[in-house]
């Protein structure tokens, strides 16, 4: 599929800029959700620029941990999963107090009952090279710094500078916006955030422990404690295996109700403390500083999609309320939206290209929408005012039902339609909330 190049805007003559490089799709960023949709994108016969600003490989602040969810769609795109890197999970091990349970992955017919854990290091590569073997073409070292628009307000491209500070134009009709958590594309097209919604805070590190290492679960812990109170932290620890000698450690959090933003370095070296000194977390086995990020959820951001603009991933603000996971969502979130665009193109420039395109939005609300509505409410009620201790009190772990059910609910793996009475349960419940309004601009 090829399209007539669009014609260079006098905008883009007035900064200056060269020649613009031409293409059917731009696609900004190239972590899980950009590679994702580029990926989708080239396989379809779309020609498809991803720009990425750093150079792979590159550091970026993630727990590693993949849940089925997210295994699923590495599967989909044909990524080789059973190579050297990739640590496989049976699932979760939870710690509340004195009580510690197994939930083993669920056996369902849609999802592979199994995660993943991949240092982002290297995992963000891999699926920026997938895409590359596809068909796209990548641009690392690429900044992009202000979207291009014509007289209506439309993106047209977009402009950035190269590493040595060369200017860079860059057209076409449709632009994806996979910038993350700042959201610049977003935002200088005047999509802003919805500022009721929180935004999480996460900080992790690496540290050598052969002995946690190989472990089969990852690990989440629920009891930990605002620094200086006794009240439990908005949120959870994690230490997830690597199958390298090392662990991946953090802390995602939500602001107190009460107490405001917590201290994630002091919180995780006063829970650090508590674990066994044979696990080896402790400073003199620390690999690199702490590093911390925001995560925006339970899409913070709307409308997903404007004057062909489509935001995918943290950039829609598509961080999962119940859990903090967003690597699975970017990923998803990317496919969906290539096949928006896919279909656009092919189409002639109009209404009825726009009505395709204004159907990602669609499509995500119906996919996530209640689901993250109702999550949206756990966090606001619930978890920003005393974590998710209450929630798993001894009753509930000592209920391997309850248990089941309710790491299903925080993963979001049901199968639709239903095919046992957890799926049954937590598909009514969700079915009940109602329906967001999809905002469109």
């Amino acid at each position: 599929m090829r399209e007539t190049k669009p014609e260079q805007s006098p905008q883009d003559e007035r900064a200056g800029h060269g020649p613009a490089e031409e293409a059917q799709v731009i696609v900004v960023g190239a972590g899980p959700a950009g590679s994702s949709a580029a990926f989708h994108l080239a396989r379809a016969g779309i020609d498809v620029l991803l720009l990425e600003k750093a150079v792979f490989p590159r550091e970026k602040v993630c727990g590693d941990g993949l849940t089925p969810r997210a295994v699923h769609q590495l599967i989909r795109m044909g990524i080789d999963i059973t190579g050297p890197g990739w640590m496989r999970s049976r699932g979760m091990r939870w710690v509340a107090g004195k009580h510690q349970v197994h939930i083993d992955w669920p056996a369902l017919g849609g999802y592979p009952d199994f995660g993943l854990a991949r240092s982002r290091h290297d995992f963000d590569d891999i699926l920026a090279h997938h895409a590359v073997a596809a068909g796209a073409r990548l641009r690392n070292g690429v900044k992009v710094t202000r979207p291009v628009t014509d007289r209506a307000g439309r993106i047209t491209g977009v402009t950035a500078v190269a590493a040595d500070g060369e200017p860079l134009a860059f057209h076409a009709p449709i632009v994806i916006a996979a910038d993350g958590a700042s959201a610049r594309l977003a935002l200088a097209m005047g999509v802003q955030r919805d500022k009721n919604r929180q935004i999480a805070t996460a900080a992790r590190r690496y540290y050598r422990s052969p002995e946690r290492s190989q472990e089969e679960y990852l690990e989440l812990w629920a009891d930990l404690r605002f620094p200086g109170t006794d009240h439990f932290l908005p949120g959870y620890g994690w230490i997830f295996p690597m199958g390298d000698g090392r662990v991946n450690v953090g802390l995602g959090a939500l602001p107190h109700r009460r107490h405001g933003t917590a201290d994630l370095r002091a919180t995780l070296d006063r829970w650090l403390a508590r674990t066994p000194h044979a696990w080896g977390l402790r400073e003199e086995n620390a690999e690199g500083p702490v590093r911390s990020a925001a995560l925006p959820l339970g899409f913070n951001r709307h409308p997903l999609y404007t004057r062909g603009l489509l935001l995918v991933g943290d950039s829609g603000g598509m961080v999962s309320p119940w859990n903090g996971e967003g690597i699975a969502q970017a990923m998803e979130a990317g496919e969906v939206a290539a096949e928006s665009a896919t279909l656009a193109l092919a189409l002639p420039r109009g209404p009825r290209r726009e009505q395709v395109l204004h159907n990602y939005p669609a499509e995500m609300n119906r996919r996530w929408g209640r689901y993250y509505r109702l999550g949206n409410a756990a966090a606001d009620l619930v978890f920003s005012r005393s974590g998710f201790q209450p929630v798993l009190n001894r009753y509930v772990m000592g209920s391997p039902a309850l248990l089941n059910t309710l790491a299903r609910l925080l993963t979001n793996l049901t199968d639709k339609p239903s095919r046992d009475a957890i799926d049954h349960v937590l598909n009514t419940a969700v079915r009940l909330v109602p329906a967001p309004r999809v905002r469109k601009r």
